[in-house]
């Protein structure tokens, strides 16, 4: 197998402790399967401006260029800004410089969890939300502006070419989803009754959808999908949506199954892609050792999963598979972190998932 080249980027607060859990659960996912993987650590985020400066340290774009993927914690501390007042937060610079036009964000009841839904059906929930990542409302981020202390204004962008890629993106996934048993739908959620850029996106989404004619293709608008996201989650597949809805969507899927410390996310460009957890650094509880890793390292499953794919590494798109099922046996087999009332701290969670490779492997087979 060949070797991959990984830009690790662990930021600020819980991202640092947990990618210490992600290396040390790779680490042992790499001897069971016997992959090449060259960890590259790369210094950046609000601690490293608060002490230099710079929100990355030299070097890093170009490293996370060359890179075969990048493997980020989390960056940015609330208290530590721009001149501007905005966050500390490269990953967005990222999206830009590498065309990241997808964010994928799974959202899946993971067993032996507490229900956030007294519905028995919310143990069924499965679908995944698929951010467009350049554009949307966060197209005019750095160039906003502000008239005399009176007026503010953004500019929400929506072009042809970032939305036919990411439809055909989503129709694919809803492709490979089928082809495991899931629904086989494809949901444009938008606001089309209202914004002309709406009615837009949703305009080349019906044109790409006649090239899946295997796919179902459903509408429906943000404010009704934050709403059947409550009633019922349980039916939906895959979702694509605008920047800024897919944001706020995103993390509403989260809390239906218990939190951000469960939310991975993918950010996939044509040639590049990031994998992080969807939660902040959360420095309230930072260097207690309790931090939830369980997104973290659903993200590097997601990381192997899309390498593999992408070069044709059979044994790494199993890699990825075996990571998330062991996850899931992790859970099942009585492990629980401190943010879902547990007393399993960040390297005790680590230790349980490593725990279940083998038996995982077997489930896979």
């Amino acid at each position: 197998m060949n070797g991959f080249k990984i830009a690790v980027l662990p930021g600020d607060g819980i991202g640092r402790e947990v990618m210490v859990a992600a290396r040390d659960v790779l680490a042992a996912v790499e001897s069971q399967f016997g992959l090449a993987l060259a960890l590259e650590h790369h210094d950046g985020g609000a601690t490293y401006y608060a002490e230099t400066g710079r929100d990355l340290a030299p070097g890093v774009m170009d490293a996370c260029r060359s890179a075969d993927a990048i493997l980020f914690g989390a960056m940015g501390i609330p208290d530590i800004r721009f001149p501007d007042g905005t966050e500390i937060a490269p990953h967005l610079d990222m999206r830009r410089e590498f065309g990241l036009f997808a964010g994928v964000r799974p959202v899946r009841a993971l067993p032996n969890t507490p229900a956030v839904l007294s519905d028995p059906r919310a143990a069924e929930i499965d679908f995944v939300i698929i951010r467009e990542s350049m554009e949307g409302l966060f197209a005019s981020r750095g160039v906003g502006s502000v008239e005399n202390d009176q007026i503010a204004r953004e500019t929400l962008v929506i072009t042809r070419d970032n939305c036919e890629r990411l439809f055909d993106f989503g129709f694919r996934l809803a492709q490979r989803r089928k082809a495991k048993g899931k629904a086989g739908r494809l949901t444009c959620v938008d606001k089309a009754n209202v914004f002309v850029a709406m009615a837009f996106f949703r305009k080349i989404f019906d044109e790409r959808a006649t090239g899946f004619p295997d796919i179902q293709a459903d509408h429906h608008y943000v404010d009704a999908t934050a709403l059947d996201l409550l009633r019922k989650p349980w039916e939906f597949d895959v979702m694509v949506m605008e920047n800024m809805f897919g944001d706020i969507i995103s993390d509403l899927g989260g809390g239906l199954v218990g939190g951000m410390g469960l939310a991975p996310c993918a950010e996939i460009g044509l040639e590049h892609a990031l994998f992080q957890p969807s939660h902040g650094s959360a420095p309230d509880i930072a260097g207690q050792g309790i931090a939830n890793p369980t997104a973290m390292l659903l993200s590097t499953a997601m990381m192997l999963d899309w390498l593999g794919e992408r070069h044709g590494e059979a044994d790494m798109v199993t890699a990825g598979a075996v990571l998330e099922k062991a996850v899931d046996m992790a859970y099942d087999s009585g492990a629980r972190p401190y943010d879902l009332g547990g007393r399993d701290g960040t390297r005790a969670m680590a230790t349980a998932v490593i725990d279940q490779l083998g038996a995982a492997t077997r489930a896979i087979a």
